[in-house]
């Protein structure tokens, strides 16, 4: 080959190679946060509640993808744990081994939850928990890697307690000490919880508890239970449930004829509307759930300015993906919400003050996270309980509500600070389970 040509080749290759690097470059230095993202999408929690939360979640993480956070990309690496607390492990470790995600989001079922967060700390990995609300996921652990704005199982317990102690005497001319109430729960991390503070509850109320018992999600039937549900007699049931549970339990009340004047659920699968529609029909009419308030039902009036806008475009996005439902399920907000935390106030902070979106920069900025009441989209603040405390990355201004439903549309009913209208108890005489 003569030299000149020789040279020529030899310099396009060192051209090419140049170039080559300096793509490599560019990709090294892209700067993004991988988030891994661990839902229930199949089994029985998918229908319970988990895909909704999964939906604003996504809603929420797509729209930031379209932007940058500081300079970062968002990317979001999605996982299904299948209803399953062993898949929810295996695939956390995957995200964080194989997918090499900077963190891990989401998350549903408490059982879950409390395997998962252990496991993440033990890695020393970053978990924001956007629902699964069993104290047990954070009580004494002193994890210093796992956050959780949402409340927690006790205080579902507690405020189902205290609402229905305030109206004891109003609507059911009894004093709390004669009301006879009934606790039933699944009895997993989340049913467990739920009930313990609604037997604090009722012991801080004085109410005649008749009956407390735990039954298994996957029970293929429940009528034994219904059974002891009709000798105990109880005024009020407060139920603790996923679905298709729930559904089980009160077709078989049905079939059987058990009679009470009210029914209080627990989130979960109380949150879904259409399921318990689909599953119960009218019967679900006058039901109580509690939960962290709908971002379509909270006082907009006394939230941060910035907030009602991006409350619209959630409820725009979640009717294309699910449209023709009757109510927006608190579940999509919820998650909607607790995400939209992480990406404004956690996330900039990490990158701007602590350099980056290792776990310590995470870790920090979520602990100096200070959000007054209003600042959420669910109403309540943010302030996380710290290091060393027994509740430590639990969110100490966190709260739920009691919504009813009533003629396929939902209302606060409590707090009075919060409530839209006057609760309908006891349950209308003429109904499947009213005791009138």
């Amino acid at each position: 080959m003569p030299v000149r040509k020789a040279a020529r080749v030899f310099g396009g290759l060192i051209a090419a190679v140049a170039a080559l690097g300096m793509v490599a470059s560019a990709d090294a230095q892209e700067k993004k946060i991988k988030i891994g993202v661990i839902y229930d999408l199949t089994g029985p929690l998918a229908g319970g509640g988990s895909e909704l939360q999964y939906t604003g979640a996504k809603i929420m993480l797509d729209s930031y993808a379209k932007k940058e956070v500081e300079g970062y990309k968002i990317e979001a690496v999605y996982a299904d744990a299948q209803s399953k607390p062993d898949v929810a492990i295996n695939e956390a470790v995957r995200l964080i081994e194989q997918e090499k995600v900077d963190m891990l989001l989401g998350f549903f079922s408490s059982a879950q939850c409390v395997p998962v967060a252990a496991r993440v700390e033990q890695l020393k990995k970053f978990m924001w928990i956007t629902t699964c609300i069993s104290s047990a996921v954070l009580e004494n652990k002193n994890f210093k890697y796992i956050f959780r704005p949402q409340a927690s199982g006790d205080q579902f317990g507690m405020i189902a307690m205290d609402f229905i102690e305030k109206n004891s005497k109003a609507k059911f001319g009894k004093e709390p000490k004669d009301l006879r109430v009934a606790i039933i729960h699944e009895d997993g991390a989340y049913g467990v919880d739920v009930a313990k503070g609604n037997v604090a509850g009722a012991k801080k109320a004085g109410f005649n508890v008749v009956m407390k018992e735990g039954y298994s999600a996957t029970a293929p039937d429940l009528s034994a239970l219904v059974t002891k549900l009709k000798r105990a007699r109880p005024d009020v049931i407060f139920h603790t449930g996923y679905n298709p549970d729930i559904t089980l339990l009160l077709r078989q009340a049905r079939e059987q004829g058990l009679k009470f004047g009210a029914l209080v659920g627990h989130g979960a699968g109380y949150g879904v509307y259409e399921k318990l529609k689909e599953g119960l029909g009218g019967d679900v009419n006058h039901f109580f759930n509690v939960d962290p308030i709908s971002i379509w039902l909270a006082n907009q009036k006394t939230m941060d300015p910035k907030l009602p806008p991006v409350i619209k475009m959630v409820g725009e996005e979640f009717d294309k993906a699910k449209p023709g439902i009757a109510i927006r399920s608190a579940h999509v907000g919820m998650a909607a919400s607790n995400t939209y935390v992480f990406l404004t106030e956690v996330l900039p902070r990490a990158i701007k003050k602590y350099g980056g979106v290792d776990p310590e920069a995470l870790r920090k900025a979520s602990l100096e996270v200070d959000i007054p009441e209003g600042g959420t989209m669910l109403g309540f603040g943010v302030k996380f309980h710290g290091e060393g405390t027994p509740m430590a990355g639990q969110n100490e201004r966190s709260f739920p509500v009691v919504i009813q439903y009533v003629d396929d549309k939902s209302y606060v009913v409590w707090p009075k600070s919060q409530a839209q209208r006057e609760a309908v108890l006891p349950l209308p005489a003429g109904t499947t389970y009213s005791d009138k």
